[in-house]
């Protein structure tokens, strides 16, 4: 099967949404499937209004349309609702070819704390961008139903995997040598600094030991006055990441719009476990007892209880997730391009990944 994945979110962009098409295409590769990404860097882009990092494609409409024209895939997938998203829709609809989407991120919450749109607008945005899809998938059962509750149609349940080679696990809480002497315990968080991950929750914990935070955004720098016995990191290469998880004695989830939460997986992978609200998200990855951390409205009686949830039962949490299934579940929910091609899903002998390159 020859498939185009279009994305708004790809390398070098840092976030759960990246992390999780890469290692998408990744098992799609080791499935025996063509996978060609169309993606930012392919185009003239501009900076995200109000949201720094995130480069956006400008005007991509006829870029795409010769790709697209020249590629003929199998299968289609949309998988953000960005520039590059709405132009691919626009493509499929003039030429009657079918197409799948994903909703991977909560994007109008992030417009009312961004740009104070209303919920019901953004809504209705995405519901519109949508509402063509011969199937829309999302990553957890709660995210669906609220997604059915505001007339969203064609859903279909996904899941979200980890990689458990990577994130590697550790019986005890390990000494990360770049970061020195810590007192314990260990408090980390590891994502976009910005508006929809709440993330003064976990700042302004008042428990014992150090906070630290990986990542970066539009946020960052108030933060970072604000807090200044903090210890920020930045973006750190996946490999000295999965160190800096296994260092930490508990991993903080303060967001409350999630629509997944991969970071959770990876702290849980590596035997760290996680404090989150009872919400949407880590709902669904965390679980519930037996799981792999503590969740509670109250975070600090969430972080407290967290210190006595064993990390094997973390790990074992985190295994329940795996990129062989999420990626066949995935491969299944696509949809012929075109009438008259036949989809096969199964695993063929042989692989194929291809990253267009600008003068591909």
């Amino acid at each position: 099967m020859k498939l185009v994945l279009i994305t708004d979110a790809w390398q070098p962009q840092v976030n759960g949404v990246v992390t999780t098409l890469v290692e998408l295409v990744r098992e799609m590769q080791t499935l025996g499937h063509e996978v060609e990404v169309i993606h930012p860097g392919l185009f003239d882009t501009r900076a995200c209004p109000g949201y720094a990092g995130i480069d956006l494609a400008v005007r991509p409409g006829k870029i795409l349309a010769s790709r697209l024209d020249a590629m003929a895939p199998d299968a289609i997938h949309l998988a953000t609702e960005g520039p590059l998203g709405w132009a691919a829709r626009g493509y499929c609809l003039k030429h009657g070819l079918a197409y799948t989407t994903a909703y991977h991120t909560r994007f109008p919450e992030i417009l009312k704390a961004a740009l104070r749109v209303p919920l019901w607008m953004g809504y209705a945005l995405f519901r519109h961008f949508h509402r063509y899809s011969s199937g829309v998938l999302v990553p957890t059962p709660s995210v669906l139903k609220m997604l059915q509750l505001r007339g969203f149609t064609n859903l279909r349940s996904w899941t979200h995997g980890v990689d458990m080679q990577l994130f590697s696990y550790h019986e005890e809480p390990q000494v990360y040598a770049s970061l020195g002497v810590l007192a314990r315990p260990v408090s980390l968080f590891v994502g976009r600094v910005s508006y929809e991950k709440n993330i003064e929750a976990f700042l302004k914990l008042d428990v014992p030991g150090t906070k630290v935070v990986c990542g970066v955004g539009p946020l960052e720098a108030g933060l970072r006055q604000r807090y200044p016995h903090v210890r920020w990191l930045g973006v750190l290469p996946r490999e000295v990441l999965a160190q800096v998880y296994a260092a930490a004695d508990v991993f903080v989830m303060p967001s409350r719009s999630e629509t997944f939460g991969l970071v959770m997986l990876e702290a849980m992978a590596t035997g760290t476990p996680v404090v989150a609200y009872p919400v949407e998200g880590p709902l669904e990855v965390v679980g519930s007892p037996p799981a792999g951390g503590v969740l509670d409205d109250d975070l600090a009686s969430a972080w407290y209880a967290a210190l006595a949830v064993p990390r094997h039962a973390a790990r074992q949490r985190a295994q329940a997730f795996g990129w062989g299934r999420a990626s066949q579940l995935f491969a299944s929910h696509l949809v012929p391009a075109r009438t008259g091609i036949r989809l096969d899903a199964r695993p063929l002998v042989h692989s194929t990944v291809t990253q267009l390159s600008p003068n591909s």
